[in-house]
């Protein structure tokens, strides 16, 4: 095999162990939002503060991950990667020893950093790791994020909430795991650098659209972005809450249900890339946020049983759309992918925890039954797909 053809195969093995941290990454990001009716309980907090915590949590995300992805464009630093997982690692433990509302903003915060330094850094592995498949890369790599998130609601109930805020320390050994395997992964990296220098790989290059269509077409992504993501983050942080209020469910057995919300999303992610690598991003696009609307109107309404099946059908369809929107975006500008992935990681984080915020605002004033009424009024916006150029 020529150094040239190696560069061209597809590293299952990268993309495994990227999403594999990425799991883990996760998951302890969502710890937090798990601990939120041990926390209400403990600090006296309303849902306004509460969705403080997510905002400073995301926030950091959604101003620092286009930055330093672009910084890792024109300057790229393998072994940054794994300093994230270390961040993570000491975000935990602030979390998991923080005595007030402060400082359980100060730990959302160092969560958020890094947070904000991994993804793009990964997402760029990922498709230097796909071998042309940037679907399949890009879901695999979404998956293992969003299986994290689903297990951080079991790790909640069967951990967390029976033991306190500070069993949450236990997970900084996943992050210790997780930096380890990031520092094997930095040294593929730097070997498929020099590999593809040596083979005289060049850059790519992106469709020759005019400035104002790219502009047009970011700004699309970015009103489709917060279509799903203020409605996911919405549901990550106020499920609990929705299901307790209108059912009358038990913390434990309305986690449960979250958990089973979460794990159709990350089944719905797995699922997007593939088929955009054989439909077309966009057709994905279309399908996933309104397709996902007429469920999502119904949801609210629905008795417990019905609830439950259309919160899986819409997790499903919704989250299919979110590797096709970080391929197509990366196709735009293929020569920062860093930077494009940083935006989108960061835009989907940030409008997202802006949204939950806002929406626990008014949840204090109206409930929490009426805001998830007027919920799916969102995915309206997923008619602006109409106005994404054709670059497939």
């Amino acid at each position: 095999m020529t150094q040239r053809t190696a560069t061209l195969t597809t590293s299952y093995l990268v993309i495994l162990l990227v999403s594999s941290t990425h799991l883990i990454n996760d998951l302890i990001q969502f710890l937090l939002p798990a601990l939120y009716p041990l926390l209400k309980a403990q600090y006296g907090l309303s849902y306004f503060q509460l969705g403080l915590l997510t905002l400073a949590q995301q926030i950091t995300a959604c101003i620092l991950q286009p930055l330093l992805g672009l910084y890792g464009d024109l300057r790229p630093k393998p072994y940054s990667l794994a300093v994230s997982l270390a961040i993570v690692a000491i975000g935990i433990v602030m979390l998991a020893t923080a005595g007030s509302f402060e400082g359980l903003l100060l730990a959302s915060a160092v969560l958020g950093l890094g947070s904000a330094l991994f993804h793009p850094e990964a997402s760029r592995v990922c498709r230097m790791a796909s071998g042309g498949r940037l679907g399949f890369a890009q879901s695999s790599f979404q998956v293992g994020g969003n299986a994290g998130t689903a297990l951080g609601p079991l790790a909640a109930a069967l951990i967390v909430l029976p033991l306190g805020q500070f069993s949450t320390i236990w997970f900084s050994l996943l992050a210790v795991g997780g930096f380890i395997t990031l520092l094997w992964v930095a040294r593929w990296f730097t070997h498929h650098q020099r590999m593809m220098q040596a083979s005289g790989g060049t850059a790519a290059i992106g469709p020759a659209l005019p400035r104002k269509r790219l502009i047009i077409a970011f700004a699309v992504l970015g009103a489709l972005l917060l279509s799903k993501f203020v409605y996911i983050e919405t549901f990550k942080t106020y499920y609990v809450f929705f299901l307790i209020e209108k059912f009358g469910l038990a913390i434990p057995h309305a986690q449960g249900l979250l958990f089973v919300f979460l794990a159709a999303v990350a089944f719905g992610t797995f699922f997007g890339g593939p088929i955009g690598d054989r439909i077309g991003r966009k057709r994905v696009i279309w399908g996933s946020i309104v397709g996902a609307l007429p469920f999502a109107i119904l949801l609210p309404l629905a008795p417990l049983w019905g609830a439950v099946c259309l919160s899986i059908i819409v997790a499903l369809v919704l989250s299919s759309a979110f590797s096709a929107i970080v391929v197509y975006a990366q196709e735009l500008m293929p020569q920062k992918v860093g930077m494009v992935s940083g935006f989108v990681f960061g835009f989907a984080f940030g409008i997202g925890a802006l949204g939950a915020a806002a929406l626990g605002a008014q949840a204090d004033q109206i409930g929490m039954q009426q805001v998830f009424g007027y919920l799916a009024i969102l995915l309206c916006l997923g008619f602006l797909t109409i106005f994404l150029p054709e670059i497939e």
